[in-house]
């Protein structure tokens, strides 16, 4: 039924596809470039082996878009190292190396964008797949980057002018687990416009994941059943895109425009009933629950690059403008039950709140960088870097609306009008970057070494933080052989504070009963880092490679005690504080490290040059202190694994393949509170035909195991019940969504 749905939802492209004369049978094919983003058919599609000293995994488009990923985050699921804490169907914030997404550094084109997260984490579940042309995983730093990268960096490159000759179409349909169809639709053109090259694209696609939740709350472990919840949660809404790139000559130079627009409208809908005691019954209903956030999320990105020669070398002039634009509205409303002795449906307590949340971030950025040869293989590249934002966040709040019901079967009162408070605050950061970078080639061996001079000034709630770090960093490569080559990677790095912990306000029992005040003055965390690498050629187009590396991370940013008295504690006990208010800084240090193994080949030396395969697997683990003593880094999956395979058949026009994902353990410990998070395993398949010379249909399916994510918290008191172990409560929580089925069809012309 369902595969029946999706080909009916398909007929109309197809359909267009035959009457057009443009895209008949018989018309003429459009350029080799333009068939190349559309028929990957014929031999399998590998991992790039890069010429880059710094050690980059480089993955073209073609590696991903046969499994249809409708996101940035959907394709880097299949990349090595790259885990994530997300909901089930959800792949937003990127964790490379399983560390918090604040430690990896997102950047498009090369060039970083601000993000919604208080960490400056960028969700890449907001940009679709259609755009990229490659994705790169950096391992390791370089001087003529922002350090912002202790565990590595993202670099998501986006078609550019050159990229493409031609055009295609992508239509198709997308059945999801509760059994609706949605749509998705992208376009893609690229060739000479006037002096120059242009390139243009849009898509629209429709997102829908629907979770079911299940949890079972305990007075401790092994302990009494205290309630049980039964929840859905549904996210829904639509992703639009647009960009565009010209490329032109200009001046002796070549001047590159590009921008990118994306525009998410996003509906969290949560419902859920809890129970007594796990009687799931209206005889023992606890409370209603209907909660709400609507969400319009726009990102915008402007790049203006001159390239030319002069003063002997190579002068580039770089100009930027991004900016993330969040709005959101969330409203929860509460009945209760059972706070006295008539069951559902008489309601006793009835709960309201609206909250509207703004945030606006603006980065403005420019740099001037030339490189130029010095003889005898060494290059000098030296430039200054700049960067401008402005983050303001403004958050209304309505306060909180609650009345008790009258003596039954009375009924409910008029809801009173809501009243709202406003919390604001607005960042100012200013940041002046130089560097200077030398690299060379001799013989077997290419290296690159260079400093980073980072400058940053921030200004928030009229506090001033300022700060200077010297980052250094070194590369080489060693070639062993024609097939073996050896990487080894030396690099300071940083880590700058959340938003959040910068704020110099005072949260009331943000911590369970202590309060929570941020620090305007806190400093950024610091790391020396180590990656040492060695891969091969397997053939023509195969490559295997093996990488282990180190992080040693100072100043940790991590929650302390003030030993202030919070607003919940009691003055009739002057003597004994009972509610702390908990701040945050710079304590203690903690060590990263792990080992990657990463391979992609066809499998010509066996004789099947049609089938390729791929594996790869790591294992991490880190160290770190805190209140309770030794524990990971929160929430660090112990290791990530991915393996896959693609099959070509020539003769008939076809292909197929499966992916597989297994991602491990997380465990996380904060105040009062601590979290084991497993992952089920995930699966992917494809079945492709190509139906004309430029066109082919593609099935896929994804999440085929149903997998879940499961979730045990040991909840607390306060920072003493937490080390004495005496629970506040002992919840078992589960998540759980089917699988979704895309039917594509590509057109090129």
């Amino acid at each position: 039924m369902k595969i029946g749905l999706l080909l009916g939802a398909a007929v109309a492209p197809l359909a267009f596809a035959l009457a057009s004369p443009v895209l008949a049978q018989d018309a003429p094919t459009g350029p080799t470039t333009a068939l190349d983003e559309v028929i990957v058919t014929g031999e399998p599609v590998m991992r790039n082996r890069t010429d880059d000293v710094v050690p980059t995994l480089s993955y073209d488009l073609e590696y991903f878009q046969r499994f249809e990923p409708l996101t940035v985050g959907d394709a880097l699921k299949r990349v090595p190292s790259v885990t994530f804490l997300s909901d089930i169907l959800e792949a937003d914030g990127v964790r490379l190396r399983g560390l918090d997404p604040g430690y990896t550094q997102i950047l498009i084109n090369g060039e970083q964008v601000p993000g919604a997260g208080v960490d400056r984490s960028f969700f890449v579940d907001r940009i679709p797949a259609e755009l990229i042309e490659r994705v790169e995983v950096v391992r390791s730093s370089s001087a003529n980057r922002s350090g912002d990268a202790v565990s590595g960096a993202i670099n998501i490159v986006l078609r550019d002018a050159l990229a493409l000759d031609g055009g295609y179409i992508r239509a198709g349909a997308i059945m999801f687990p509760d059994d609706e169809i949605g749509g998705t639709f992208g376009a893609v053109w690229g060739g000479q416009v006037g002096p120059g090259r242009l390139l243009v694209g849009g898509s629209l696609q429709d997102r829908r994941n629907p979770k079911n939740k299940y949890s079972q709350r305990f007075n401790q472990p092994g302990g009494t059943l205290l309630n049980t919840e039964v929840q859905t949660d549904v996210r829904s809404g639509t992703d639009y895109s647009f960009n565009a790139a010209y490329e032109v000559e200009v001046g002796g130079g070549t001047l590159d425009l590009s921008g990118v627009f994306v525009r998410t409208e996003r509906l969290q809908d949560e419902d859920s009933l809890e129970y007594q005691f796990g009687l799931e019954n209206n005889a023992n209903l606890l409370t209603v629950n209907d909660n709400d956030v609507d969400i319009e999320t726009d990102n915008l990105s402007l790049r203006a690059r001159y390239e030319r020669e002069m003063f002997g070398g190579e002068t580039r002039f770089k100009l930027g403008y991004a900016s993330f634009n969040d709005e959101q509205m969330e409203f929860e409303n509460e009945s209760e039950y059972l706070r006295d002795a008539n069951p559902f449906p008489e309601e006793d307590r009835f709960t309201a709140d609206l909250e509207y949340r703004d945030l606006q971030d603006e980065e403005v950025s420019a740099a001037i960088e030339h490189t130029r040869e010095l003889g005898n293989g060494v290059e000098l590249e030296f430039g200054l870097q700049g960067v401008q934002k402005d983050r303001d966040s403004n958050t209304r709040t309505a306060t909180r609306v609650r009345f008790t019901i009258p003596n039954a079967p009375a009924p409910r009162p008029v809801q009173p009008p809501f009243v709202f408070t406003d919390g604001a605050y607005a960042i100012e950061e200013t940041r002046i970057d130089p560097y200077v970078m030398f690299s060379g080639e001799s013989g077997a061996l290419k290296w690159e070494a260079g400093l980073r001079y980072e400058t940053t000034d921030t200004t928030i709630a009229s506090i001033e933080n300022d700060y200077a770090e010297l980052l250094p960093s070194a590369s080489l490569r060693y070639r062993l052989s024609d097939t073996d080559r050896l990487t080894l990677s030396v690099a300071r790095t940083v880590r700058r504070p959340d938003f959040d912990d910068l704020a110099p306000v005072t949260l009331e029992e943000e911590r369970g009963d202590n309060d929570f005040r941020g620090n305007p003055y806190l400093k950024p965390e610091l790391a020396w880092g180590i990656d040492a690498g060695f891969e091969r050629r397997l053939g023509r187009r195969g490559v295997v490679g093996i990488n282990v590396f180190y992080r040693d991370i100072t100043d940790l940013i991590e929650d302390v005690n003030t030993g202030e008295a919070g607003s919940g504690d009691n003055p009739a006990t002057p003597t004994v504080i009972e509610a702390f208010i908990e701040s945050i800084d710079n304590v203690g240090d903690g060590q990263v490290y792990g080992v990657e193994f990463d391979l992609s080949t066809p499998l010509d030396f066996i004789g099947m040059e049609n089938t390729g395969v791929f594996l790869n697997a790591s294992w991490l683990d880190s160290k770190v202190e805190d209140g309770l003593g030794e524990r990971r880094f929160n929430d660090q999956s112990d290791y990530v694994v991915n393996v896959g395979f693609t099959h070509d058949i020539p003769t008939w026009g076809a292909a197929f393949g499966a992916t597989y994902r297994k991602q491990g353990d997380a465990f996380g410990r904060v105040y009062a509170e601590e979290v084991k998070t497993s992952y089920g395993a995930d699966l992917e398949v494809f079945l492709e035909k190509r139906v004309f010379a430029n066109t082919v249909v593609r099935l896929t399916g994804s999440n085929l195991l149903d997998s879940s994510k499961d979730e045990v918290f040991d909840k607390f008191g306060d920072r003493a019940d937490q080390i004495s172990r005496s629970y506040d409560e002992y919840e078992l929580e589960s998540e759980s969504a089917g699988p979704v089925y895309q039917l594509v069809m590509r057109v090129a012309f």
